[in-house]
């Protein structure tokens, strides 16, 4: 089951250098112009496509962000 993480814990992740994947999930100009560090592309109108390919490992932590209030 999906867990909402806050900023805070985000960041805090982050300066231990856990393990898990970052994915931003706005369309690419938005991710060009600005994204988190280590963070990788999945544009939402791109998902099924891309997906496989970029998070192979179904068992790994993936952390998903956007600038969407929901």
């Amino acid at each position: 089951m999906p867990e909402t993480v806050s900023r805070e814990e985000l960041k805090a992740k982050m300066d231990r250098g856990e393990a898990f994947t970052l994915v931003e999930t706005l369309p690419e100009v938005a991710y060009q112009h600005a994204h988190l560090p280590g963070a990788i592309n999945l544009p939402p109108d791109r998902v099924r496509e891309m997906a496989p390919r970029l998070l192979p490992d179904k068992g790994a932590e993936i952390v998903v962000y956007c600038s969407s209030p929901t």
